[in-house]
């Protein structure tokens, strides 16, 4: 159990020091992403609002496997993003390593339409 513990600790802080950097605005809101073993979710937050213009969860996509799952969740979320008007992004991958669902997510957003 410390080992899991440790390993959380390790990315809240890569996360603490990426959030000091990263802010969204009302040009270009953050989009923020929540991986867990289960599943995934993203949310398009405007910090100086404090509120969340547009989230979609992992149930709302249907993939063979997680990776594509997250693909389609992206692709997801530039599509409410676009009918909310937003265009451009800044990406905010939560501490996590960009790779495997997180990249799938992130190609898939780009595809959609989404700048960042």
């Amino acid at each position: 159990m410390d080992k899991n513990k440790e390993k959380l600790e390790k990315r809240i802080r890569r996360h603490v020091r990426v959030r000091a950097k990263i802010s969204g605005t009302k040009e270009a809101p953050r989009l923020v992403v929540f991986r867990s073993n289960k599943g995934m979710q993203a949310q398009i937050i405007n910090d100086f609002l404090g509120k969340t213009l547009v989230s979609v969860n992992s149930k709302e996509s249907k993939g063979k496997n997680k990776t594509e799952s997250a693909s389609e969740l992206g692709k997801l979320i530039a599509k409410k993003a676009q009918e909310s008007k937003i265009k451009k992004v800044v990406f905010d991958k939560g501490g996590y390593k960009y790779h495997g669902r997180v990249k799938a997510f992130a190609d898939g957003a780009r595809e959609g339409g989404l700048n960042f």
